[in-house]
């Protein structure tokens, strides 16, 4: 779905409920897959999605068209619906980690072999949530700076810098425990 024919729908879900279906089709399954990434538990993980979506249908009308997809808007919804999730039920947070990202970050920090992946994975724990986060979205996610900024509700310019100085902070935490 192209942004203009997105925003065309978004229009018609302001007006009719009925019309934000289109929005949720496309959605759904990307939005699924993200917060499953985050816990784990395909129950919860459907409970929380549908939360992100009756929240987003509930909201819609306040939506404002930024230049980017409707899904970064979703995810910043799924985002804080995961967090609520983990305040309210005291579990363990999950953080699922794919060779690709993994191989993204070390392409980002000067290449790494085989052995060094585990490391890196180690030291991925030395991360605080919302560092981590910025990670998945730019690694794992593979999210442009201007989607991770959208969703975090930073500007873009914030997103590079604090991907950087957290890479920064991976090699120094890399280099210790390696």
């Amino acid at each position: 779905m192209d942004i203009e024919n997105e925003q065309q729908i978004i229009e018609k879900a302001k007006v009719n409920p009925a019309d934000f279906e289109p929005l949720y089709t496309t959605y759904y399954d990307r939005i699924l897959r993200f917060i499953y990434k985050r816990m784990e538990d395909i129950e919860d993980s459907r409970d929380v999605t549908a939360m992100v979506f009756a929240k987003a249908l509930g909201n819609i009308c306040k939506y404002q068209h930024q230049g980017l997809p409707f899904s970064s808007w979703l995810y910043r919804i799924a985002i804080n619906e995961v967090n609520l999730f983990y305040r309210r039920t005291k579990k363990a947070r999950v953080i699922s980690l794919d060779e690709n990202g993994l191989k993204g970050i070390a392409n980002e920090t000067d290449g790494l072999s085989k052995e060094d992946l585990a490391a890196l994975k180690r030291a991925l724990l030395y991360l605080s949530e919302e560092e981590l986060l910025i990670i998945e979205l730019r690694f794992f996610e593979e999210r442009p700076f201007s989607q991770v900024a959208q969703i975090l509700d930073i500007t873009e310019n914030n997103a590079k810098v604090k991907t950087y100085r957290i890479l920064d902070k991976l090699r120094k935490v890399f280099a210790q425990i390696a």
